[in-house]
């Protein structure tokens, strides 16, 4: 049931981090891996790191906030493997500037990686599964999807939007048996959010008293439940958004 042999996977962004751990566990799944970005080292670095593990992951150079690039790339995918059976919208920037610093070049700029691209690439895509009778298209949202914070406002509304762009896209393809969910992680242990983890950083202590589990997640803990949701175990989830954030959501944090 949650095999993934035979199918082929698209990870946007899976150089290191969450998408790096993602692909390796479709990867592991038995699915033939592919992962993009936009800078030729990161690329090469990732790729030797599935080397290291045994994983024969193949990366290519594309911005996904390029729709012509984005089509030429699905096409080229189309012409090696064939079909395009799971993509996970996984690449995403944040900028940590309070709100009444940031430009609106800032803005936009995290709205386009983190909520444009995903459109785009689930658009380039979507004919493809659809001639092949079905597939699945997993976003990466966030905890910043359900709650705000501050100096993230941008990050916020874009994650909140590819909330509500994986309803409506699920609302839209689910006759065609694509299932769109998502994925909303909590605080994970990622480059992105190293320097919130720093020793004397009080906000490390906050989220570790603020969740249950007591700890940052790693990208790991984000492996099964993308499994599962790229796998015939998920053929009639969705719509939905898996939060995996060791039970912050659920918890209104340790009393003084």
């Amino acid at each position: 049931m949650f095999s993934l042999d035979g199918k082929v996977a698209w990870v946007t962004g899976g150089s290191y981090g969450i998408g790096f751990a993602i692909a390796t566990a479709l990867s592991e799944a038995g699915a033939n891996v592919v992962f993009n970005g936009i800078h030729e080292e990161n690329i090469k670095r990732g790729i030797e790191e599935y080397k290291k593990n045994g994983l024969n992951v193949k990366g290519y150079i594309c911005d996904v906030t390029k729709e012509e690039e984005v089509n030429a790339f699905v096409d080229m995918l189309i012409k090696e493997f064939g079909r395009i059976d799971i993509l996970v919208n996984n690449a995403g920037i944040i900028k940590r500037i309070p709100a009444v610093d940031m430009t609106v070049d800032e803005y936009k700029e995290v709205v386009d990686v983190d909520l444009v691209a995903p459109f785009i690439v689930s658009k380039a895509v979507a004919p493809h599964m659809i001639r092949n009778g079905g597939g699945k298209i997993i976003n990466i949202c966030s905890l910043m999807s359900e709650l705000g914070r501050e100096t993230v406002c941008a990050y916020a509304a874009a994650k909140g939007g590819l909330k509500m762009l994986t309803r409506s896209l699920a609302s839209e393809w689910g006759q065609y048996n694509i299932q769109v969910n998502g994925i909303a992680p909590g605080y994970i242990a990622t480059p992105q959010t190293a320097p919130l983890r720093q020793d004397g950083n009080p906000f490390n202590e906050y989220i570790k008293a603020r969740t249950p589990a007591n700890r940052w997640g790693t990208p790991e803990d984000l492996k099964g439940p993308c499994v599962f949701l790229a796998s015939k175990a998920s053929d009639f989830v969705n719509g939905h958004v898996l939060f995996v954030d060791g039970g912050i959501l659920a918890y209104i944090g340790k009393q003084p």
